[in-house]
């Protein structure tokens, strides 16, 4: 058995198909391999999200401690999102993510334009 957050897992898969429990999360951990980033900044990346879903979507990877949420005493005040250890830890499993998405798409579909969302992490 795993235990964590209060909760009981039978399997470690269970755990992270809990935590990962939407496609907006895996996207925004996906974006914050290229760096830190404000909020505006994840929102214009990620422009299909609405604010108030990626502010949830934040507060629960922040709860999960897979990003980390740093508040500058600025006016206006500054927020900046990063990986704690365990978000970088995902790196090599979003990077196969990313190839396999590519492979899937050359056997079983059409690429007509560049992956918008390649970035120097695949590299």
């Amino acid at each position: 058995m795993y235990y964590i957050n209060d909760k009981e897992y039978k399997c470690s898969v269970a755990v992270t198909l809990d935590i990962f429990n939407d496609r907006w999360k895996l996207a925004i951990i996906w974006h914050l391999l290229d760096g830190d980033k404000r909020f505006k900044e994840l929102h214009e990346i990620i422009s299909e999200i609405s604010q108030k879903t990626l502010t949830v979507k934040l507060k629960e990877l922040e709860e999960k401690n897979i990003i980390h949420r740093e508040v500058f005493a600025e006016v206006p005040p500054k927020v900046v999102y990063s990986l704690t250890d365990a978000g970088k830890n995902l790196k090599p499993v979003l990077q196969e993510m990313f190839k396999w998405g590519i492979n899937y798409v050359e056997e079983y579909g059409k690429v007509d334009s560049i992956d918008s969302c390649e970035s120097n992490i695949c590299k």
